[in-house]
């Protein structure tokens, strides 16, 4: 297990997240839009459980830290949610 303060640090450096970017891509977009998982706003703990289940369902996580790092960096729990998608006619 990592201690919390490396987490701290592993989430602050812009590489992992880049990395984790691209790993969103390639172990989530095979079975859904990325839109799903980014509408979330999950603890870290949830997504932990959220990558497990995927996992069980046949989703092939290279980069799992990465991923957790970018996820809860960007869709966690205390991220503002994000703006509902425009219609076709430009209306929210």
């Amino acid at each position: 297990m990592i201690a919390p303060f490396l987490l701290l640090l592993l989430a602050a450096d812009p590489a992992v997240l880049e990395k984790g970017k691209a790993e969103e891509k390639r172990s989530c977009l095979p079975c859904h839009g990325l839109r799903i998982v980014q509408v979330q706003r999950l603890s870290r703990a949830t997504w932990e459980r959220e990558l497990d289940k995927m996992v069980r369902w046949g989703a092939v996580i290279k980069e799992r830290e990465a991923l957790m790092e970018y996820l809860v960096a960007n869709f966690g729990d205390d991220k503002p949610a994000p703006a509902p998608p425009l219609s076709g006619d430009g209306r929210k």
